[in-house]
């Protein structure tokens, strides 16, 4: 692999953006740093860009630096988000010929998408049908089984009955994951060890899918132990795709990522699962930004979990050890370009960290929101911040507690580690709690810096902030 950084990676791909009509203006229904992620592309692309927000948001800096902003006034905070009908209405309403959702929200939704063909708009991600078949895991694993992913074993099928539901488990044999078939993020997951716990955990994944999805249906499938998480980044245009290298991501709080880095495989196993992970998108007609998300157990055996279809918090990992800016990738497909660049376009260089910089109590992890008095970002060659945040920004309650992302590139793992630590250092946030301090031990402790780490560190690992 080269230790060199793209310094133009852009260059070699400018030919491909005639042919096609780029948009002129979208509109962003998102917030925080993804919506202003997504505003620099749009700007780099030369097209408008106009965000929607909720009375919370008005003054942040996305609203601010847009072309223009929508109101969508609601007196829940996280309705201005989700209102489907308002959304579209205001996407006709200022003309937008496209809208991104980012990730969260109404990213996976295909009733949105749906919509927003109906009134002649386009929504930057997957089709609706295809939105529908990877949003039921169920559906997408079978899909994937057949495009040659490898799975874990399991029920293959909802199951509702506690017996019948049990019956599998021992079949399987514990431990044993229940999870539910719509939706995604790591909600709703129980971990079943004996028996004795399997009937509370049934109940009490139904519920909490029931109540985040609308849909209470799940199945069971192998806990893999000790098992590290592993995704792959993906760009198809509904034919053709290619994939930009895995990241890892297996330092998770309930199932959530709070740090992620790349690459981390060898090349010959990035190349022999990349072209499987290929051949699943071209399988579904993919079109746009996705993650494969993966558990790798202590053999090396590779077990497919999800499809994730949409821009991933962690993307900017990717772009960094891949010298390309994939938030505007998605957006030229979405406007009718075909791929623009092969596989063997495709290099990747040196290695990235980010740490995501969560208002959260870095002890018990619990959000910490509130105004920020003084707040200084870092910098240097290397380093690179998405955040919305700034000196007054008040943090709400209501949203996702990500402040801001920290990434940084280096030739090596090593150098990755010891800058990400400095920029850590140099960082300033004043009237809220970060997970920094967590951050910092991490990258300082002798199992992640030797890579012997998997999807429980953070709870084999509880001393951390003691120095144990």
């Amino acid at each position: 692999m080269s230790t060199e950084p793209c310094l133009n990676p852009h260059d070699s791909y400018g030919a491909h953006l005639e042919g096609f009509t780029m948009f002129r203006r979208v509109l962003i229904a998102n917030r925080g740093e993804i919506a202003l992620r997504i505003l620099r592309s749009l700007r780099a692309l030369g097209v408008e860009a106009v965000v929607a927000h909720g009375r919370d948001d008005r003054l942040t800096l996305p609203v601010r630096l847009a072309d223009e902003g929508v109101f969508i006034a609601r007196d829940d905070p996280l309705a201005s988000y989700l209102d489907i009908e308002a959304i579209v209405e205001a996407a006709k309403e200022v003309g937008a010929d496209a809208v991104h959702p980012g990730y969260g929200f109404l990213a996976e939704n295909p009733t949105f998408a749906e919509r927003l063909n109906e009134e002649g708009i386009k929504f930057i991600g997957p089709r609706p049908e295809v939105l529908r078949l990877l949003g039921d895991k169920l559906a997408a694993r079978e899909a994937m089984v057949k495009s040659g992913l490898p799975v874990a074993e399991g029920s293959g099928k909802p199951v509702s009955d506690r017996d019948e539901a049990m019956s599998t488990a021992t079949a399987i044999g514990y431990p044993v994951m229940i999870k539910a078939a719509a939706g995604g993020g790591g909600i709703g997951i129980q971990v079943v060890n004996s028996p004795d716990e399997f009937e509370a955990a049934l109940r009490l994944c139904q519920g909490r899918a029931l109540s985040a999805f609308g849909d209470d249906r799940v199945f069971v499938e192998k806990f893999i132990e000790g098992a590290q998480h592993i995704e792959f980044q993906v760009l198809a245009d509904g034919s053709k795709a290619v994939h930009f290298g895995e990241r890892f991501c297996s330092i998770q709080r309930r199932h959530q990522k709070i740090i992620e880095e790349g690459p981390w495989l060898s090349e010959e196993v990035r190349e022999e699962l990349g072209a499987k992970v290929v051949a699943g998108a071209e399988a579904v007609g993919y079109e746009g930004l996705a993650t494969f998300e993966f558990l790798r157990d202590a053999e090396g055996e590779f077990y497919f979990l999800e499809v994730n279809p949409r821009v991933q918090v962690e993307h900017t990992v990717t772009e960094m050890i891949a010298g390309i800016d994939l938030i505007s990738l998605g957006i030229r497909v979405a406007a009718g370009e075909s791929l623009p660049l092969s596989q063997d376009d495709i290099k990747l260089s040196g290695h990235a960290i980010q740490t995501r910089i969560n208002a959260e109590n870095p002890f018990t992890l619990e959000p910490s929101p509130g105004r920020i008095w003084e707040c200084h970002w870092p910098g240097g060659p290397g380093v690179r911040v998405d955040t919305h945040a700034h000196t007054g920004y008040d943090m709400p309650p209501s949203f996702d507690s990500l402040l801001a992302k920290l990434i940084v590139w280096a030739p090596t793992r090593e150098e990755a580690i010891a800058k990400m630590d400095a920029a850590l250092g140099e960082t300033l946030i004043i009237g809220v709690d970060t997970l920094i301090p967590l951050h910092r031990a991490i990258l300082n402790e002798t199992d992640f810096r030797n890579r012997e780490v998997n999807i429980g560190y953070l709870d084999e690992h509880q001393g951390l902030l003691d120095g144990r």
